[in-house]
């Protein structure tokens, strides 16, 4: 009933994600938000008498410290035991909506080598390498290539006008009354 009842209520919403009927994934904060953290909660099967495994391990993660980790965990953990015997998803997740601040308060992004490596700086030069970068020909190709221009590289005047012809005809010209 408490899995209906999520489904409905974060129908549409971006932030929710059910991994399966028993895993969840809830986004607290928004994508470009550097304290923005996702939650992984898993039902076990005598759940909500025994409490849901909530985990911070996803990849989206990486940029927060491990002590603010456990602090967001063990915040979490104090709910849920408010909370245990009854349903509680719903008031978790509004619950870590609304403490995002008091949560993430001692929060210093974690420097990673994918962070550092992310910066207009470093991206710029690989850029500059990718528009250098031509299609690749085959021989034939090339043969054709060179066989329909002339010695410029410049196709012939008129080359196409089979093709403007051809148009012309289907969508019609002139009228012969």
């Amino acid at each position: 009933m408490e899995l209906e009842a999520l489904r409905s209520i974060y129908e549409g919403d971006d932030c929710f994600k059910e991994i399966s009927p028993v895993s969840f994934q809830f986004r607290v904060g928004d994508l470009e938000d550097t304290k923005a953290f996702i939650l992984d909660v898993s039902w076990p099967a005598t759940y909500p008498e025994t409490a849901p495994q909530i985990c911070l391990d996803a990849f989206f993660n990486n940029r927060i410290s491990a002590e603010t980790k456990q602090l967001i965990l063990s915040k979490l953990e104090e709910q849920v035991e408010v909370n245990l015997g009854s349903a509680m998803m719903y008031t978790l997740f509004e619950w870590a909506k609304e403490n995002q601040e008091a949560l993430m308060e001692n929060h210093r992004p974690v420097v990673t080598a994918v962070t550092l490596t992310s910066n207009t700086e470093a991206t710029a030069p690989s850029a500059a390498k990718k528009r250098e970068k031509k299609e690749q020909l085959t021989k034939a190709q090339k043969r054709r290539m060179i066989n329909r221009t002339d010695h410029k590289g410049e196709l012939p005047r008129g080359w196409n006008w089979v093709d403007v012809i051809k148009q012309l005809s289907k969508t019609g010209g002139k009228d012969d009354d």
